[in-house]
């Protein structure tokens, strides 16, 4: 097949060229500075201080305390409640005046309470005008209950008292939090799909750079048709991905990562390349320069990335089955070793077909196009219009 012959081309020159080999090598340098700071992350994460990936609450609502024992004011986590200690009138100011969330109360006789095993009431006021009084309240009403508990093992061990032994408890937990599977198992599924961005200059230059080199006219003059060219530059560029992406992951193997099912990992990002490339060189063929390529390509791989991410993100949290139409839900689900029935490979594969189909039918009509090729150009909603009709 003639298109075939485009493809020996293309690659061959591709491979051979000097520009070629100096991304390709400066795109392995970014890839090890990654794994760097994937590693970096994760460590600091699994540490015993901890990595927050999320805002801090420190300071987040303020509470007056009246509390002469300290029980109280020692318990509340300080990390989420401002405390301030006070009295009735201060606080009931501070908080007609927006300066404050609540005031908690605490009867003066507290400690002589407890020695007599009595109950203690606490009076809790609260901004209702202010959203963060929920906080307020829960945190309250969560010190209280855990101020309960231990007083009433205190009194327990008080009527046992050959019982002096204190209550253990053991927290367990099974599976990865969801935070460090946003870490684990989106970070490096987003390090695989990677290369699938990084050669879009390769089409743009292949099909815009016939138009200004002025080429294009002994190209669709050679006996192959544009269909033709349009599938052998194409094929070109996802051979060359290919061939990153077996690089990437050898080197992803090396450093230690966990990829489960490799040849079938391997097998469906370059499959998402396929598409990828198709909606790549429908940019290419309409654009009339580079520099309007390489705009038009940025907004197109933010939608792009954000249709393989967002799935991903909602199968973690919710195990959806839609999610499946990204196939860097499969990918990821690959990766972990997890058990994938048959529908949700047919989901992925079906929607890789489909958006290939569509993207290569439109980019060969557009270079069939003498309007769109040589000029003058017509406006999208007219090709959108023909393309319809």
């Amino acid at each position: 097949m003639k298109f075939l012959t485009i493809t020996k081309w293309e690659f061959k020159g591709t491979i051979s060229s000097k520009k070629f080999l100096m991304i390709f090598f400066l795109q392995l340098s970014v890839l090890f500075l990654m794994i760097i700071m994937f590693n970096s992350v994760v460590t600091n994460l699994e540490s015993s201080k901890g990595l927050s990936i999320t805002p801090s609450l420190t300071g987040f609502a303020s509470l007056d305390v009246e509390d002469a024992s300290g029980l109280f004011q020692k318990s509340i986590n300080p990390e989420i409640i401002d405390l301030t200690s006070s009295n009735y009138s201060n606080a009931i100011k501070k908080i007609n005046q927006g300066q404050t969330t609540g005031f908690l109360q605490l009867p003066a006789d507290i400690d002589s309470r407890i020695g007599r095993m009595e109950p203690v009431n606490l009076e809790l006021y609260l901004d209702y005008s202010d959203p963060k009084h929920a906080v307020v309240q829960d945190e309250v009403s969560s010190t209280a209950k855990l101020v309960g508990d231990a007083l009433t093992a205190s009194w327990v061990r008080s009527l046992n008292p050959q019982n002096t032994s204190e209550p253990k408890f053991t927290q367990k937990s099974t599976g990865e939090s969801l935070p460090m599977q946003i870490i684990n198992k989106v970070m490096l599924a987003v390090l695989l799909f990677l290369p699938l961005f990084l050669f879009g200059n390769m089409i743009i230059d292949s099909v815009v750079g016939e138009k200004e080199r002025k080429t294009g006219e002994i190209l669709i003059a050679m006996p192959v048709s544009q269909t033709q060219i349009i599938m052998g530059k194409s094929l070109a560029v996802v051979l060359t991905i290919a061939l990153q992406v077996a690089m990437w992951m050898i080197i992803l193997l090396i450093a230690g990562f966990q990829i489960k099912n490799p040849l079938l990992v391997y097998m469906f990002v370059v499959l998402t390349s396929i598409p990828i490339v198709g909606i790549t060189t429908v940019v290419a063929t309409y654009a009339k320069n580079f520099k309007e390529a390489g705009i038009a390509l940025s907004f197109m791989y933010i939608g792009i990335v954000g249709f393989l991410v967002v799935p991903v993100l909602a199968y973690i949290s919710r195990k959806s089955a839609a999610a499946n139409i990204s196939s860097m839900t499969i990918v990821m689900r690959l990766f972990s070793g997890e058990s994938i029935p048959p529908g949700d490979y047919f989901i992925a594969i079906l929607g890789i077909l489909l958006l290939s189909i569509v993207f290569y039918w439109v980019a060969i009509k557009l270079f069939k196009r003498d309007d769109v090729v040589f000029g003058p150009r017509p406006g999208i909603l007219r090709l959108l219009r023909d393309l319809v009709t």
